[in-house]
């Protein structure tokens, strides 16, 4: 096959690359560059897409011997990724600009331009693990890495670009074996260090980022009797279930900690309250993906006009955070977004409806990914609406 190996001058996609190269696939490598504004060097293992990184991919390419090429799509990216990020946080919810990253970049212009160069497929250094069932279809499952796991943020890709995705490391258990393949086929970035946090917030002060690009909007923190008990520059950088650099000037009557409750950007008021306010144990979601075809039933195939009802309640389990823990819940599928009452928003776009069986979630907050599990099987991903308790 025809492989592009995506290659971010880490460790991880270079052996990834490496692998395909050693499967007897014609790979050629490709740089992302995403950033307008890209530094010299990383700070320590904070972001990527710097200059440094472009030099390392090329070095790793030139190992393998495959043709190396740098692809400049930083302006999809400031468009999509960075736009979303914005643009979330700004209406009080809590993205994830990973998911919106394989989403729109990795597995939507990367893959789309691959195919139409004539590539058969795109490998890229991504922890996870590809089942083919019997009759070719793929499913995507959690890494043996449960540390490196990131089926979470790949959930958002679907079934038809899982077709033609790579996960050459899905096999790995440990980092600590990547980085020997890695050192064995002479990589220099056999050590370099992992980049973490969010790739174009790279000296990591998220809030800083925000007020630089969304500008400073002075506002109350309340707490949920209405009471002021704080002051803060943009209720956009605050997200629920915070309860580090809330600033309150006066602490809770019960002397008990004080959370992020609510976000209500249309008064620009943060709301603060008890933990317990944080629990929930249902969960609407919007704009669905499914891997699994038997959990959606007739959401798929009936109009909209028609007012077609939620397909039955499934066991499967729950995972709200890229590392979070998976919780028992149930979950069914619906046309469109679930509310509170019971009553779906029919916008023909199709939805899910969790509920848990076990304990309860905290901090559950708009904006997140909600991805559904049977095992170690991603069945479908969406993005929470609202969450509270039933």
């Amino acid at each position: 096959m025809r492989v592009l190996a995506a290659m971010s001058g880490g460790v991880d996609s270079a052996v990834a690359a490496a692998l395909a190269v050693e499967a007897g696939h014609d790979v050629v490598g490709v740089h992302m560059a995403l950033s307008r504004n890209r530094d010299q060097f990383r700070t320590g293992s904070r972001g990527c897409c710097s200059i440094e990184d472009a030099g390392d991919a090329r070095r790793a390419a030139d190992v393998l011997g495959i043709p190396y090429y740098v692809w400049d799509l930083s302006e999809r990216f400031e468009e999509t990724v960075v736009a979303d990020f914005l643009s979330e946080y700004e209406s009080g919810r809590t993205p994830n600009p990973c998911v919106r990253c394989n989403e729109h970049i990795k597995f939507e212009a990367l893959l789309d331009k691959a195919t139409a160069l004539g590539f058969d497929a795109v490998a890229t250094g991504h922890y996870a693990r590809v089942v083919t069932r019997g009759d070719g279809s793929r499913e995507l499952h959690r890494s043996p890495n449960a540390e490196k796991d990131q089926s979470y943020v790949l959930a958002v890709m679907g079934p038809d670009r899982l077709a033609r995705a790579m996960f050459p490391l899905g096999g790995f258990a440990t980092k600590a074996e990547v980085r020997a393949e890695a050192e064995r086929r002479g990589l220099s970035v056999s050590a370099k260090p992992d980049s973490y946090d969010i790739c174009f917030v790279a000296d990591g002060d998220t809030r800083g980022f925000l007020r630089d690009r969304l500008g400073s909007r002075p506002g109350e923190v309340r707490d949920v009797e209405g009471n002021v008990v704080g002051e803060h520059d943009g209720a956009y950088a605050y997200t629920v279930g915070q309860r580090k650099g809330l600033g309150l000037g006066r602490p809770a009557a019960d002397g008990r900690a004080r959370y992020v409750v609510d976000v209500q950007t249309s008064t620009n008021t943060v709301v603060v309250g008890p933990a317990e306010l944080l629990s929930v144990d249902r969960v609407a979601a919007e704009k669905a993906v499914w891997f699994d075809s038997s959990l959606v039933g007739p959401v798929e195939t009936t109009h909209v006009e028609t007012s077609p009802a939620a397909t039955t309640w499934r066991d499967v389990e729950l995972q709200i955070r890229a590392h979070g823990s998976p919780v028992p819940a149930q979950v069914r599928a619906t046309p469109g977004t679930p509310g509170r009452d019971g009553v779906v928003a029919h916008d023909g776009v199709p939805g899910l409806e969790l509920r848990l069986t076990g304990a309860p979630l905290r901090g559950v907050a708009a904006g997140q990914s909600a991805v559904v599990y049977r095992g170690t099987q991603v069945l479908g991903q969406a993005t929470v609406a609202d969450a509270w308790r039933g």
